[in-house]
């Protein structure tokens, strides 16, 4: 997946905002903004498609509890608005949420890395931990590795376990199970 480079505007931050709230992308395409820039993606890959379906799979089949997994759910966090491939949150949980919603009760958010990762283990991790997300999964392609970071503080997160693809990875309570992620490779 190739990212249109970040748009650089002259204007206030609120003017930023307000006109990447105004954005009229094209349908599958994905506007973020992170640290200030807006960021237009194109629709994913196969292979970034297959990841999120493997995970997806192992969340509904094998987690403790039932949870809901929401693919491209907007949320707002400290650094910017993000876009997750994935969130897990409590059933329901976004029922009557706006397009961009509050982030508090959100279990767990997932990235599977495309063309341009830097956002993903940098930007949007900093921001998932300032916002408290207990739990972050990153699937980076480019390095063939899935690292859970938890225990957000601050804007990082004090806990990482890192993992090779093939190797599995155990995911805390409330999903308690151990991530098969051998078909990653």
């Amino acid at each position: 997946m190739v990212a249109m480079p970040a748009v650089e505007h002259p204007l206030g931050r609120d003017d930023v905002l307000q006109a990447f709230l105004e954005l009229d992308t094209p349908p599958g395409f994905k506007a973020e903004l992170i640290e200030g820039e807006i960021r237009v993606t194109p629709p994913p890959d196969g292979s970034h498609e297959t990841a999120f379906s493997l995970l997806n799979r192992q969340f509904m089949r094998k987690a403790e509890a039932e949870f809901d997994l929401a693919g491209n759910k907007g949320l707002i966090t400290p650094k910017g608005h993000f876009v997750p491939d994935g969130t897990l949150s409590p059933v329901g949980h976004f029922e009557n949420a706006e397009s961009w919603a509050d982030p508090a009760g959100v279990l767990l958010v997932f990235e599977v890395t495309s063309t341009n990762p830097i956002k993903d283990r940098g930007p949007k991790r900093a921001g998932y931990a300032a916002a408290g997300i207990p739990c972050y999964l990153l699937v980076d392609r480019g390095e063939g590795t899935v690292t859970l970071f938890t225990a957000p503080e601050g804007e990082d997160y004090t806990v990482h376990v890192q993992v090779a693809f093939g190797k599995p990875l155990d995911l805390p309570a409330p999903f308690s199970f151990t991530l098969d992620t051998g078909p990653l490779r």
